[in-house]
């Protein structure tokens, strides 16, 4: 069966692209993700945020003892953070290591680290890069139209300097997230990767404190991902990426019914081993053939609401018929 795929305008041999996350930042593995299958990988995000702490936890660390002696005002007077350059570094190493596509990621806080950092990523030989646009809301007189509007000059701004592909990688929890994805895709955003897992603190209520736990995705967090893919599909210029929640072979399927070009994934690994992404192929070239489909394309966006000739499919429609099968589902699990 023939797996080619197109994202970001690249030639992909399959739809499968492992997720920004701690597996690809080491080249042996790395290597082992190409031979186990993947298509491309997205290197672990550069957060502004990390380097700013780092940097400051550093500055306290090497004045601690500043003046405790009257003959001395710093020990190292001259030591500064690196930044984003070990970052850079071990980036470099993957894009020489492998011959799949290597992915930046990249997450700022200010407007102008969004071009300055992209720059430097460009330079490691990187095939593209990713944004990921999260606003943590801390300031309550800015409102959704300026953050969102804020996000499109962003991405305009790296699209003008660089000359890779860039996409976005979006969390599903703006006003309308259907009319953002329209104005960046208006600004020339080569892809939309739908959507971020972000991390959300838990409670130990035992000692009554925050806790972190891993923040793995289980099955069944595909579907909103699955619903816009679905409402997306055939409406934008870009490239369509499915995240969060494709554990196998039958959510790597649905998004390709609901019409991804590729789909990222990174819990499965963690929860299955390498072997799950050369299983998850296997396996689709085994449906398509029984199908009697030979490449994607074929199925590709069959099931999107562009195709289906019931206009309420991906609507509340869907919602209000399952609640009017209430007494169905109460059967079915003895409630």
């Amino acid at each position: 069966m023939d797996l080619k795929t197109t994202y970001m305008g690249i030639e992909l041999k399959n739809p499968i692209i492992v997720g920004a996350c701690n597996l690809v930042t080491n080249v042996n593995m790395a290597q082992k993700l190409e031979e186990a299958g993947a298509a491309a990988i997205v290197f672990k995000s550069l957060f502004e945020e990390q380097i700013h702490l780092e940097a400051a936890e550093l500055d306290e660390d090497l004045h601690e003892f500043d003046e405790r002696n009257a003959e001395m005002t710093s020990l190292f007077p001259q030591v500064e953070h690196s930044g984003p350059k070990a970052h850079l570094i071990a980036l470099k190493k993957v894009v020489d290591a492998v011959s799949i596509p290597v992915f930046a990621s990249l997450n700022c806080l200010y407007d102008v680290s969004w071009v300055e950092y992209a720059k430097y990523l460009e330079e490691t030989g990187v095939a593209g890069i990713e944004l990921n646009f999260y606003h943590t809301i801390s300031e309550e007189q800015k409102s959704s139209a300026e953050i969102e509007h804020e996000q499109v000059e962003a991405l305009n701004k790296v699209k003008t300097a660089l000359s890779i592909p860039v996409s976005v990688k979006l969390s599903p929890y703006y006003s309308n997230t259907l009319n953002v994805i329209r104005e960046f895709d208006a600004v020339g955003a080569d892809a939309f990767i739908l959507f971020n897992r972000l991390f959300q603190p838990d409670i130990d209520t035992e000692n009554e404190e925050l806790k972190m736990p891993y923040n793995l995705s289980s099955k069944n967090d595909n579907r909103i991902a699955l619903r816009y893919t679905g409402l997306v599909s055939g409406t934008v210029k870009g490239s369509l990426c499915a995240n969060n929640g494709i554990h196998d072979t039958e959510d790597l399927i649905s998004v390709l019914l609901a019409g991804a070009d590729a789909a990222q994934i990174v819990s499965t690994i963690y929860k299955n081993g390498l072997v799950q992404i050369t299983t998850m192929l296997e396996d689709l070239a085994v449906w398509m053939k029984n199908k009697g489909y030979n490449n994607l394309s074929e199925f590709k966006g069959k099931l999107s609401k562009n195709n289906l000739k019931e206009p309420f499919a991906y609507k509340r429609a869907q919602y209000v018929d399952y609640l009017m099968k209430s007494k169905e589902i109460i059967k079915q699990y003895s409630v």
